[in-house]
């Protein structure tokens, strides 16, 4: 087991942990270290084990309100994921039929008939031109 020494308050310790672990302790111990260095600028110097127990009790309230947090998002996450299952199981709704006005022929006789004077116009310009 390799040994560690890790610092926490300003004091040293070693410390054994298991073989490719000591990056994970290493940063264990930054976080207890931190709310010791929190506890120190407060209150000033104090015993050894008063100063590990004060900062292990500050993580662990820190983690409990973390921990109350996740519980919150998985209860909103369990919502949503009922609530996109709901609309998944919805069917599409049916379009509404769009009836299309019929156009008069009387329109579509004038309408055909404007066409084939403006293209006998366009075959004039282009002989007018041409020529």
């Amino acid at each position: 087991m390799p040994e560690v020494t890790i610092h926490i308050g300003g004091r040293d310790f070693d410390v054994s942990c298991q073989e490719g672990e000591e990056s994970f302790l290493h940063s264990a111990a930054k976080m207890l270290d931190d709310e010791a260095r929190v506890l120190s600028d407060q209150i000033g110097r104090m015993p050894e084990g008063r100063m590990l127990l004060m900062a292990g009790l500050m993580l662990a309230d820190k983690t409990a309100a973390v921990e109350d947090r996740i519980k919150e998002v998985e209860a909103q996450l369990a919502e949503r994921d009922a609530e996109l299952a709901q609309l998944r199981a919805t069917p599409a709704p049916v379009p509404e039929k769009v009836e299309v006005p019929v156009v008069p022929n009387s329109v579509t006789d004038t309408l055909a008939e404007l066409a084939a004077r403006a293209e006998a116009l366009a075959a004039e310009i282009e002989e007018k031109s041409a020529g």
